[in-house]
């Protein structure tokens, strides 16, 4: 195996901007805050997602957990990435955050798996400060505007190309499970494709999303607001059509109907229709989000944290938004690590407007985690513990790993 943390990288040893504790002089004595990280360790599991779980060691014999975004490729990262945070105090985090940004700008660190990586080290540290210093982690991105946060499920029918099935399961997810927000895809097979490749929706194509919309929003009525989602799958004259049609129906939002790289046909989509646009998952930093925000590109923001950048870049992402009056709906496809920290940002910023939740079909989601009751009628009430407020079960992780994975030590 490769040994990621000996990579030989001029740009990560000689970067004029350094920030590591022993460049920047930090040498004051704090007392019992004297804390050194001592290793970084993580597991991938195998969920509806393959999560990856991020643990962060200290000398005091306390232990962080965080999530990057899933997927491959950020456990090499993050192992990369260890020889700079060991021997930092780990109640530092903006400033780690910026050492790992700056160490790995030569590797990617605007965007992609190395944010992710990073966001993953970065929610560790939160669930760590608050346990070295006794606070939930939303004190330490501003406090609390409110004590439980509301979950939007993300559905998925047993035949999602049939209007029919989509109204069906979204009155069972309603009337069942308590949800008042849910979501559902549009871009699904409608069997009037003619070239899946060029993004062009045909007449027969948009009535058929259409239908989809209008048999889910007249099934759940006012007892659910309900969102729909693209995957930036269609052009961006196919994207203003279908809004357009959308706009006779009570749409929570539409997400993500063009292609991320291009804000500039983003605003003109948005622009064009009175439909609610939601996107934000595929941008990553404050920087990235800036372009959509500033020209309001979107009427709803939904960064990933754990892909987009962690717990304080989505707040800052989150302050950015409330600057032009745009809610916050964080995209979520995570472990409960991953969906806690998220809990915990929207507890603490004014704007959030809901969380997604994507593992209502996966009957073990909570129990990696020793608490229970995380999700109760569409609502996920955020810790008053320390850190996160979450402990891993390390027996319900072993069993649910990723083939060929290594469960982390313990704390």
């Amino acid at each position: 195996m490769v040994e990621y943390d000996s990579l030989h990288d001029p740009n990560a040893e000689y970067t004029m901007r350094d920030l590591s504790s022993s460049t920047m002089g930090l040498s004051a004595d704090r007392g019992p805050r004297d804390v050194e990280i001592t290793d970084v360790q993580t597991t991938m599991v195998d969920g509806n997602y393959p999560w990856i779980l991020v643990r962060v060691y200290t000398d005091a014999g306390v232990v962080g957990t965080g999530e990057s975004y899933w997927g491959g490729g950020e456990t090499a990262i993050i192992e990369r990435m260890k020889p700079f945070v060991v021997g930092e105090n780990p109640l530092d985090i903006d400033r780690l955050y910026e050492h790992l940004i700056q160490k790995m700008s030569g590797e990617g660190s605007i965007s992609g798996k190395v944010v992710s990586a990073i966001s993953g080290i970065e929610i560790a540290l939160h669930d760590l400060a608050g346990k070295l210093l006794d606070v939930p982690a939303y004190q330490l991105v501003g406090g609390k505007y409110r004590d439980e946060v509301r979950v939007y499920c993300d559905c998925h029918a047993g035949d999602e190309s049939e209007p029919e099935s989509n109204a069906a399961e979204a009155k069972r997810v309603v009337s069942e499970l308590g949800y008042d927000a849910i979501k559902f895809d549009l871009d699904v097979p409608s069997g009037h494709e003619k070239d899946r490749a060029n993004r062009h929706l045909r007449g027969p194509e948009v009535d058929h999303k259409v239908d989809i919309v209008k048999e889910v929003c007249e099934t759940v009525g006012d007892s659910a607001d309900v969102a729909f989602d693209c995957h930036w799958a269609f052009t961006a004259n196919s994207a203003k059509r279908l809004a357009s049609e959308l706009e006779a129906y009570d749409v929570w939002w539409l997400e993500d109907p063009v292609p991320p790289e291009n804000h500039d046909v983003q605003e003109a989509v948005t622009r064009s229709t009175t439909t609610p646009i939601a996107v934000g998952e595929n941008v990553y930093r404050k920087f990235g989000q800036r372009t959509l925000l500033e020209p309001q590109a979107v009427d709803i923001v939904a960064p990933d944290l754990p892909r987009v950048g962690g717990m304080r870049e989505t707040r800052k992402i989150a302050d950015l938004a409330d600057m032009y009056y745009i809610p916050v709906a964080m995209h979520n496809v995570s472990s409960p690590i991953g969906t806690m920290a998220s809990a915990h940002v929207a507890a603490a910023i004014p704007n959030s407007l809901a969380l997604e939740y994507h593992s209502y079909q996966l009957g073990w989601w909570e129990d990696l985690v020793e608490e229970d009751g995380l999700i109760e009628g569409g609502r996920m009430a955020v810790p008053e513990k320390p850190g996160l407020g979450l402990t891993l079960d390390l027996d319900a992780v072993e069993e649910h790993m990723v083939e060929g994975e290594e469960l982390f030590d313990e704390a």
